[in-house]
């Protein structure tokens, strides 16, 4: 299954996606209490894709892939106000000159756990989505402040939406910028699974439904420029798109 949240005018609302018919089948309430549909249906050309979770903490596995593996999880932090959906401007900072980009799989939690056994993770996960890790690195490496590097506005795209009967263990994902691919790995390639990841995680603290866990980047993250197009894909899930640009001053408040 699909879950998506899309805007209908000033209207925001959970949305069953079929992807077959093009159609979104609007939802009563959170997806994460129950699937109780409206019966209302609309075209998908007709409504627009929103991040597909609303986490109050998201939390980032750092050092997951590749040979360096940690004794205990790396774990960082980005605020829900780093949260956007597909299609959104990612914004350069002007205090930072490597913004860089990290596809990844991200995990949405479906109901308030702690403490959770390995074993038992599946039990507390929602579904999967695809994810955009940015991360200022010149602002985080100096003094290891990698919260920090990842907590601007518009850092942690999230999208399209998430698939509710996923096994993740062996997931194709490659991340293209400008149609050219940078990264292509495999969620097999992880040091630390899903399981092991939620388990962990809600060691540290209590995790709620719509919160969302980082997996991971593969090789190839890179620097991003204004005017990029970022794509990241996920076999079983879809494709997340976002453009980038630099950080728009706000406008001078009109006189009253």
């Amino acid at each position: 299954m699909l879950i998506a949240r899309v805007a209908i005018g000033d209207d925001r609302a959970y949305a069953r996606v079929d992807t077959d018919a093009e159609q979104v089948h609007l939802l009563s309430g959170t997806p994460f209490d129950g699937i109780r549909p409206t019966g209302e249906t609309r075209p998908l050309a007709e409504v627009r894709l929103l991040a597909p979770a609303e986490p109050s903490e998201v939390l980032v596995a750092g050092r997951n892939y590749g040979d360096a593996v940690t004794p205990d999880l790396v774990v960082f932090m980005k605020p829900s106000t780093s949260v956007v959906g597909p299609g959104s401007l990612v914004l350069l900072p002007p205090e930072a000159e490597e913004v860089r980009y990290g596809g990844e799989l991200a995990v949405v939690i479906g109901r308030r756990c702690r403490d959770v056994p390995e074993a038992a993770a599946d039990q507390v996960v929602f579904g999967c989505t695809c994810a955009n890790d940015v991360t200022a690195w010149d602002v985080g490496t100096p003094n290891g402040h990698w919260t920090k590097a990842k907590s601007f506005d518009t850092f942690c795209p999230l999208g399209p939406w998430i698939r509710t009967d996923l096994d993740p263990t062996d997931l194709a994902l490659r991340t293209t910028v400008n149609g050219e691919v940078r990264q292509d790995g495999s969620t097999k390639e992880v040091n630390r699974g899903v399981r092991a990841l939620v388990s962990r995680c809600s060691t540290l603290m209590t995790l709620l439904p719509g919160d969302v866990i980082l997996s991971g980047t593969p090789a190839g993250a890179g620097v991003l420029r204004p005017g990029d197009e970022v794509t990241v894909h996920i076999d079983g899930i879809g494709a997340l798109s976002h453009p980038v640009d630099d950080h728009q001053p706000p406008s001078p408040a009109a006189p009253t």
